[in-house]
């Protein structure tokens, strides 16, 4: 739709220049120079789109990261506080023996 806009405008600037070629050349200038500007517009806004996707990727992978830690260091805490539990049920189980 772009290329087609200025394409229309440049053949519209070129008619209203009329036959002065330096005019004309002018004008052509001005026109690749508007569409070379909104070329790397484009390309600007489209690294930007790709760079907030991978962006939200890498938020999402590193919270998801950051949860594994989460549960695997919550797993070994409960797993320290059972073998806890057990080791003073044995040790209780010792005092009663000694007892009889």
């Amino acid at each position: 739709m772009k290329h087609t806009q200025l394409a229309v405008l440049t053949l519209v600037a070129v008619v209203l220049v009329g036959c002065d070629p330096q005019k004309g050349a002018i004008e052509e200038n001005k026109e690749a120079t508007k569409s070379a500007i909104d070329q790397r517009k484009d390309a600007v806004d489209a690294a930007a789109k790709e760079a907030t996707r991978q962006a939200d990727i890498d938020a999402t992978v590193d919270k998801a990261k950051i949860e594994a830690s989460k549960d695997a260091k919550q797993a070994q805490l409960d797993a320290d506080k059972k073998k806890a539990e057990a080791k003073a049920q044995v040790e209780k189980a010792k005092v009663d023996a000694e007892k009889k």
